[in-house]
């Protein structure tokens, strides 16, 4: 029985389902994946990039390092998941003093 994967590229050119997907109106500034740990996390959680707060931003981060796969260096990837942390971070926080 064969199956076919949405989730890899054959070789007679099919894309990636991943590259089809668009997104709402909010995004990050041009090159902020880039950036250090501490500025991604900054900017992901604002409200101007995530206004639904930084659970979205979180969605955005992942989204992208999932993209990228293995096109990311070693050092590129701890950079996005140490950005992960602190927005996580941000999150409990928040929902820490939501619940007090």
């Amino acid at each position: 029985m064969a199956t076919t994967s949405k989730s890899h590229a054959g070789s007679d050119g099919r894309r990636k389902w991943s590259a089809s997907v668009t997104t709402d109106s909010t995004h990050p500034r041009e090159g902020l994946f880039n950036k250090s740990a501490t500025t991604i996390a900054r900017e992901l959680a604002s409200k101007r990039v995530s206004p639904k707060g930084p659970s979205s931003g979180m969605r955005m981060l992942t989204f992208y390092i999932n993209r990228a796969g293995h096109n990311l260096s070693a050092s590129r990837l701890r950079t996005l998941e140490r950005a992960k942390n602190l927005l996580h971070e941000r999150i409990q926080k928040m929902r820490h003093r939501a619940a007090a």
